[in-house]
């Protein structure tokens, strides 16, 4: 038996800030040896026209939806199954159904054993679904899977899954709803210890769950001698005792969802963390103090942004010289309440926006309140261009002095070269492509 695996992308097209897809040597542990195993990745490299495989396996998410349905009805034959995996056919299992022989429901570890095992047997079900409290094993980040492929220089790491917020634009919650799953610290030491890597980034969408955990794995990652960034939220900022050890663990970067300057935008957003802080000013200074870069994002188009926050905006990030920033447009992702919200306020553009013919990347895809349409799509793409402007780019590089230490000044060119190519490959690019059988327009 053959089974392909693709990690699909947003567009046809090879791009350069991709990372190493934790998908790959998870199947690679779960699947039995004498299987064999291709994996295909469309966001970096061009995908064949064809494939003979038993059975062809695809994980995607919203923005890359509309592709990966294309992709399943250029590969469906007769003799073969195609699966559809991943964030987004968990959360719209009926829709992938129409363009999938087997959908799998949530996670992998306990899914893919039993597809195979059915597959082996002749006995496939249409659907496989993962219990909500499934156990995350060991990863071999050194599985030939990944070879021959262009990512980008880091080590992928992942601690545990699901958030301890419920923010109303996100949909994580919508696909783990129970408790936060955490893996043994002593499996992601064994993890990191494998990874080639000089720098790791935890994809975790919150690596603080709480302070005792987080004090056991920040020590116990210390004696690897790595350096590492992560995602965390805004109450860990004044908290002194953990950022020092984050940052005598090797820790260079935090990514910190800022999301509006606005207190009635964040109530709405439900960003808990951040209203209970009193100004970001005495946070930002704080995580500078010991040493850590600031990977900034921002949500534009809540009820209360008018043409004026996109300037504002723009001033605190670069007044706070911020290493690396997204300006993102609000965008509905379905199973969030905020989906639920606009629907019910007829707001929605396009239902369906992520199948839509007419849907590019850094579209508006809702009515905002103070905003035309056009003004939201249009103001976040001047940040983005602005921001990451070659000036700018200069300037926020020498007036952060944190960023003239010998690594973080590689870094730092690094992360807004790629951002700025980025930005002009994907801004106003379809998603996709064109398939008139999914157009909601």
């Amino acid at each position: 038996m053959k089974i392909t695996i693709i990690k699909v992308g947003m567009f046809e097209g090879k791009g350069y800030d991709a990372l190493k897809p934790l998908i790959f040597p998870i199947i690679a542990e779960l699947t039995p040896k004498n299987i064999e195993l291709e994996f295909l990745d469309d966001r970096v490299e061009t995908l064949p026209e064809s494939l003979n495989s038993n059975i062809i396996a695809l994980s995607f998410d919203t923005f890359s939806a509309k592709r990966a349905y294309i992709l399943a009805r250029r590969y469906k034959r007769p003799n073969n199954i195609i699966v559809l995996g991943g964030f987004h056919a968990s959360l719209l299992k009926e829709e992938a159904k129409a363009y999938g022989d087997v959908i799998i429901v949530g996670d992998a570890e306990d899914t893919w054993p039993r597809l195979i095992e059915d597959a082996l047997k002749g006995t496939l079900q249409p659907e496989y679904r993962s219990s909500s409290g499934c156990t995350l094993g060991y990863i071999d980040f050194n599985h030939p899977a990944f070879g021959g492929k262009k990512y980008q220089r880091l080590g992928v790491v992942q601690f545990s899954r699901g958030c301890k917020f419920g923010c109303d634009f996100c949909s994580i919650k919508a696909l783990y709803p129970g408790k936060v799953r955490q893996k043994e610290i002593n499996l992601i030491i064994e993890e990191i210890k494998t990874i080639k890597e000089k720098i790791l980034f935890f994809v975790d969408d919150n690596l603080f769950l709480d302070e005792e955990t987080a004090i056991a794995l920040f020590r116990a990652i210390k004696p690897l001698k790595k350096k590492w960034a992560c995602q965390i939220s805004m109450d860990v900022a004044m908290n002194n005792k953990l950022l020092k050890l984050m940052r005598e663990s090797g820790c260079v970067m935090v990514l910190i969802g800022f999301e509006s300057l606005n207190k009635n935008n964040l109530t709405t957003m439900k960003k808990s963390a951040n209203l209970a802080m009193d100004n970001y000013q005495e946070a930002i200074d704080n995580i500078y103090n010991h040493g850590l870069l600031i990977y900034a994002t921002f949500v534009l188009g809540y009820d209360e942004d008018t043409i004026d926050s996109f300037e504002e905006i723009l001033a605190f990030a670069m007044n706070h010289r911020f290493t690396v920033a997204n300006f993102n447009p609000l965008i509905p992702m379905p199973g969030t309440p905020l989906y639920s919200r606009l629907e019910g306020e007829g707001r929605l553009i396009h239902e369906k926006w992520w199948l839509s013919n007419s849907y590019c990347y850094g579209d508006t895809a809702y009515i905002p309140r103070e905003l035309a349409p056009e003004a939201l799509m249009e103001g976040c793409k001047s940040l983005r261009y602005r921001f990451y402007g070659f000036k700018n780019i200069i300037k926020r590089l020498f007036a952060n002095r944190l960023h003239l230490r010998p690594y973080n000044f590689f870094l730092y060119l690094a992360l807004n070269i790629i951002s700025n190519r980025e930005i002009h490959r994907k801004q106003g690019r379809l998603l996709g492509g064109i398939i008139d059988e999914v157009s909601t327009d």
